[in-house]
């Protein structure tokens, strides 16, 4: 499973605008935007998490699959308490430091496009660092990581 935090549906739409141009210039499945409270565990639904404010800081690449091209937010003691509070929940103990981040792109690209689409996606919404957004929703999918076509991935 996965827990993510779903922006309201006006800055899903502005998301979505940026992740369509850029899987028409890149490829990548489909899915839907959100920022990862808690990945890729196993367990059952938790208890709520309060709403908070999420803040886009700049977009990003990476350096694997999952996050090849993403939003970075700023990890304020909100954003990064509603990923303690979920840890805590599922008993999910962190691999690597909480990096609170909204995926645009997912792919196996070289540094080079991965580059090339970061760049695009700040052209795609000129505005996007320093949007400001609630997040008062959370939703658990089940995310197998071994299937990159997304297919088997569904809201619990």
């Amino acid at each position: 499973y996965s827990v993510w935090a779903l922006p309201p549906e006006p800055v899903r739409d502005r998301f979505r605008r940026i992740m369509e141009g850029l899987r028409a210039a890149y490829g990548g499945p489909a899915f839907q935007p959100h920022a990862t409270v808690v990945g890729d565990f196993r367990g059952r639904r938790s208890e709520a998490v309060q709403p908070y404010t999420a803040r886009v800081t700049g977009v990003a690449r990476g350096s694997f699959f999952y996050q090849c091209v993403y939003l970075l937010l700023e990890p304020t003691p909100e954003v990064v308490g509603a990923s303690d509070h979920c840890c805590a929940r599922f008993g999910y103990k962190r691999k690597t430091p909480y990096m609170p981040h909204v995926s645009l792109l997912y792919g196996d690209l070289t540094d080079e496009e991965k580059e090339e689409a970061r760049k695009k996606a700040e052209e795609l919404d000129k505005d996007i660092c320093g949007l400001e957004f609630e997040i008062s929703e959370l939703a658990l999918y089940r995310t197998d990581t071994a299937d990159k076509s997304l297919e088997s991935w569904e809201l619990v």
